[in-house]
């Protein structure tokens, strides 16, 4: 086989009784991608063949609809009497199973890091009405050290449509009490779910184990696995904690939303890190979520600026930057304060979340910078090149034209007011 559809065909990557992944090139876009081939006997067999036909068709729904950095985004489909294929995007570095080995364990720090990822990544597509229902490490693709991407939507529930969705679905030792039930999902199967996986790379053991699928069903309705801490004696009780309440069988004590999931894994950082000039990726999108400059951007642009920021401590006293110095970057503060002296008078005090060092992106290329920036406490500072915002995506450039807009209305009403009171006591003093 050297094409399908217009897909050039490179390699066979892996096959299955149902289905064959090959890797291709798209002459098109100019990229590699991973096309699923369906086998024409899987769709035509009298038992099996109406609903794994389903699963294919609402896989094939998907594309282009969860466009996010940590979903393996699907480009396109085909099903008809020549041939049925999905097109994936193609991601190079395996899956997290090499990781859910005793012998092969990652850091509790960077476990905790990517299942933030994925509970965010997860979270989208929630909201966009897919719930997984087939989370594993196998379907949790590594892309480089510390990036992941979800894929395999086969499986996934989508809550717009009015059609009989296929149960039955997902692998016995990741789903939920309610999902072995056959009870209605909603999203917290997924997190029940990405709680096995968190328990697996923390300690190398799935939280239920058996011998068969009915004893495995048993254990998931009615056993509550021992804490990741006595099998790993270095995992904080915090992460216990954590994985204790998303492994709650009753879905009134488990996470109630995703939001609440992220949130407890981004805190259990303070345990984790120790003093680093590092900031790792959670604790960037957590600090930019709550920054009042980044109100208005989508949790996919906040993931671009994370990707394209610069992170790094400072000290108290630290210059940051130097009047009549040239630079191409901007800076929003994340954390503490900084004085913004013109000619050693204080110009202005800046406190966590405001930008300074804007001109540099919205003047000319050999600015100028007209003012010294220094901290006034330990800093904590987000620092982003002009180059670097020219290659983000459109979506993230206007939402900093945006941002930078109604910063420089806010400063120039408050120059105005400033202006008028100096007016007004100018008045009254020759009065």
């Amino acid at each position: 086989m050297e094409k399908i559809g217009k897909y050039e065909i490179v390699k066979e990557l892996g096959k299955g009784a149902t289905s064959a992944v090959y890797l291709a090139n798209d002459p098109f876009a100019g990229r590699q991608v991973a096309v699923k081939v369906v086998k024409q006997e899987a769709l035509g067999d009298k038992e099996h063949g109406k609903r794994f036909q389903k699963l294919f068709l609402t896989e094939a729904s998907l594309a282009g609809k969860l466009q996010h950095p940590h979903i393996a985004a699907i480009f396109d489909a085909e099903a008809d009497d020549d041939g049925s294929y999905i097109v994936m995007e193609y991601v190079e570095g395996g899956t997290l199973e090499p990781y859910c080995r005793v012998d092969n364990l990652l850091s509790v720090q960077r476990i905790v890091e990517l299942v933030f990822k994925c509970s965010k990544a997860l979270d989208f597509a929630h909201r966009q009405g897919v719930i997984h229902r087939d989370i594993k490490p196998a379907n949790i693709l590594m892309t480089g050290a510390n990036d992941i991407k979800i894929s395999d939507f086969g499986a996934a529930l989508t809550l717009a449509s009015e059609t009989t969705q296929v149960t039955g679905v997902g692998s016995p030792a990741y789903m939920s009490p309610e999902q072995v039930r056959d009870l209605q999902l909603n999203h917290q199967t997924d997190i029940f779910s990405l709680g096995v996986v968190m328990y697996q790379l923390l300690t190398g053991r799935l939280p239920f184990k058996a011998t068969n699928n009915f004893s495995m069903v048993y254990q998931i309705i009615n056993v509550d696995p021992p804490p990741p801490s006595m099998h790993r004696p270095e995992i904080p009780s915090a992460v216990d904690v954590i994985v204790k309440r998303s492994l709650q069988k009753n879905r009134e004590k488990r996470y109630q939303t995703w939001a609440d999931f992220s949130a407890d894994l981004a805190s259990v950082f303070v345990d984790l890190q120790s003093v680093t000039e590092i900031v790792p990726d959670s604790e960037r999108f957590n600090t930019l979520r709550g920054l009042q400059f980044f109100h208005d951007f989508s949790d996919v642009d906040l993931w671009q600026v994370v990707r394209i920021s610069t992170w790094s401590r400072h000290s108290a006293g630290t210059v940051v930057i130097r009047e009549g110095s040239t630079g191409r970057s901007f800076f929003i503060l994340a954390s503490g304060e900084v004085r913004v002296t013109k000619r050693e008078r204080l110009l202005n005090v800046l406190k966590s979340g405001e930008c300074f060092g804007e001109m540099s992106y919205l003047g000319t290329k050999d600015f100028s910078r007209s003012a010294t920036v220094t901290a006034l406490t330990d800093i904590t500072l987000i620092d982003i090149g002009d180059d670097a915002l020219t290659q983000s995506t459109e979506s993230c450039r206007n939402r900093f034209n945006a941002a930078f807009l109604e910063l420089l209305v806010s400063r120039l009403e408050s120059a105005n007011i400033r202006v008028s009171q100096l007016l007004l006591d100018r008045t009254i003093g020759v009065h």
